[in-house]
């Protein structure tokens, strides 16, 4: 052991080496504050999400950080060459890469989504049988308050892989709702009342308006689809499909209009009415079938 050590050549350090680093190490952590807060807020101020201003502002305070380190190792200890420290640095990088891929992934996945910019926090989205709010964008995962209330941590590299539905990504959306109606009715006549009805909701807009059309046909009913546009968070269009199927059933009553349905109808005959009904004439029927059936079985 003895003799390893007396073979180990360690640089050498001198005083003013000693405190020049440190002074190039502070001033490298000072510069990487200072950078970080103009880049978080020059980013805020070009219409970024806070969430991507943080973050890209961090990571370059992290980069003025580790340049700042390199510095101060290489004034410190003169005998060290930035070449050879770039090399260190690399194969650390490489093996890091190697030991963490999936912690890595999800962190370039998180710069892509944030550099994109394509939803924020604060809006709605759903990415595969998951549906919620955005509450926080990070670098390797993006945590989603679900409709009932729950948190989820979706990693960066799933919501880069997979297909993203921004509820909110426009202002207003469109829902549908399917009524079916009597075939024996005045169609056009239901559409109208029932546009009409629709119109006269807050829930529904105005422009674009809502619209019905006859979409198919049944065994005995028409098919009716009710278009409107409304809000576009998910509250708003749970409202404004309340307030539509309640406004035009009720319409339909006012005009009669009848809402039909594929139930079918059996009317019984005189004489199934009899069977059904009991009695006395059920009683002689099903007697006189009794000796009929013997008569068959006779020789």
């Amino acid at each position: 052991m003895s003799g390893a050590l007396e073979g180990l050549e360690l640089p050498p350090v001198t005083l003013a080496g000693v405190v020049l680093g440190l002074a190039v190490l502070l001033v490298g952590l000072l510069l990487g504050q200072v950078v970080r807060v103009l880049v978080t807020r020059t980013l805020s101020w070009r219409g970024r999400s806070d969430s991507s201003a943080r973050v890209f502002g961090r990571l370059v305070s992290w980069l003025l950080t580790a340049l700042a380190v390199g510095a101060a190792v290489t004034v410190t200890f003169p005998s060290i060459r930035p070449v050879n420290l770039l090399g260190g640095i690399g194969v650390v990088s490489i093996a890091a890469g190697i030991a963490f891929q999936t912690v890595l992934g999800n962190m370039f996945a998180g710069i892509v989504i944030l550099t994109r910019d394509r939803f924020r926090v604060g809006d709605q989205i759903s990415v595969g049988e998951h549906r919620g709010t955005v509450v926080q964008m990070g670098l390797t995962s993006t945590s989603v308050r679900t409709f009932d209330g729950r948190l989820l941590l979706v990693p960066n590299g799933t919501l880069h892989s997979e297909v993203v539905t921004v509820q909110t990504g426009f202002e207003h959306v469109r829902s549908s709702v399917l009524v079916d109606v009597a075939d024996t009715t005045d169609l056009d006549r239901a559409a109208r009342v029932a546009v009409e009805a629709m119109r006269s909701l807050p829930q529904v807009l105005d422009e674009p308006g809502p619209e019905a059309f006859l979409t198919s046909i049944g065994t005995a009913t028409v098919q009716l689809e009710l278009r409107f546009w409304s809000g576009a968070r998910q509250l708003e269009t749970k409202e404004a499909t309340h307030a539509v199927v309640t406004a035009v059933l009720a319409a339909f009553t006012e005009h009669e209009v009848e809402a039909g349905s594929d139930v079918y109808t059996v009317d019984a005959g005189p004489r199934l009415a009899r069977l059904l009904g009991g009695g006395d004439a059920g009683a002689g029927t099903a007697g006189a079938a009794a000796p009929s059936l013997r008569q068959t079985g006779d020789p």
